[in-house]
């Protein structure tokens, strides 16, 4: 089975099409960074992360758990909430992600801490935390399953857990040829492990012995400094693969770059959120 990756953009390869005029950064965490931070800031997933906030409900003295934490700013929130006497905890398996996320958090002050671990070994005892969160892992895991039983064996029971990851079957795309599209959507489904993550969520919870308290969506749509970056990564893999040629790749990227230019453009893909609680 695979470990989840820190970040929550698809497993794609990050390379230029040949001959294209666009260029990607040396340095990868630096990009993969800076992307995390311009999707944190997409008004799709601020409304997104507000509500789980609420509908998780941490309260002052909790333990809480963020699986996948990436660059660590959910978990410094976490942190605030929980107060001096809780303990908010982010896991993720990427080391040099995880110093990024403990810099923030000796930045911010926060009592936010950090831990190596996949979502297949969390290195905490059974029933440690009161509350978990697990934002955009699951479409990266090949065995969600053996995730969740594992989310249901650090919780307390009555304790509540928040998925939250996208369904990548709801992308839309636009402008570009339609048949070109469709191929490279239907080559991205391929090289995601779990690309309807977002519609199994609650099935799995369930199986897993979970109660569902609530559930929610967000079309996220990605304004062009994400989009264009998300678009270039899709027309790699698909050209790699033969799903398209280069040229129909330098072509939809041409496309897509002139409807950014006069406004006349749209990326947008569906995420789910559910809240359930440990009953047994």
């Amino acid at each position: 089975m695979s470990s989840d990756p820190s970040s929550p953009i698809p497993s794609f390869h990050v390379n230029a099409i040949p001959d294209s005029s666009h260029t990607t950064d040396d340095d990868p965490m630096a990009t993969l960074v800076g992307m995390l931070d311009l999707q944190a800031a997409l008004p799709g997933i601020r409304r997104m992360r507000v509500w789980g906030h609420e509908v998780l409900a941490v309260e002052p003295g909790e333990r809480v758990l963020d699986i996948g934490s990436g660059t660590g700013t959910e978990v410094i929130e976490l942190s605030e909430r929980v107060g001096p006497d809780g303990d908010a905890v982010g896991a993720d398996p990427n080391p040099a992600m995880l110093a990024i996320a403990r810099g923030r958090a000796e930045t911010a002050d926060s009592r936010a801490r950090f831990v190596e671990a996949t979502a297949y070994q969390l290195p905490f005892s059974d029933g440690y935390f009161d509350a978990v969160r697990c934002e955009r892992v699951y479409q990266h895991l090949d065995d969600p399953a053996a995730a969740t039983a594992e989310i249901a064996r650090v919780l307390r029971q009555g304790g509540r857990v928040l998925l939250i990851d996208t369904d990548w079957h709801t992308v839309i795309a636009h402008p570009g040829d339609p048949g070109v599209l469709a191929r490279l959507s239907k080559a991205m489904l391929t090289t995601t492990p779990n690309p309807a993550s977002g519609r199994r969520l609650r099935g799995l919870l369930t199986a897993a012995g979970f109660t569902i308290d609530d559930m929610g969506s967000e079309a996220v749509i990605w304004n062009p400094d994400t989009a264009l970056p998300l678009y270039m990564q899709m027309i790699s893999s698909a050209s790699t693969s033969g799903a398209i040629t280069e040229q129909e790749g330098r072509d939809l990227l041409a496309t897509m770059d002139a409807g950014i230019a006069k406004g006349d453009y749209h990326l947008s893909v569906t995420m789910f959120a559910v809240l359930a609680h440990r009953a047994d």
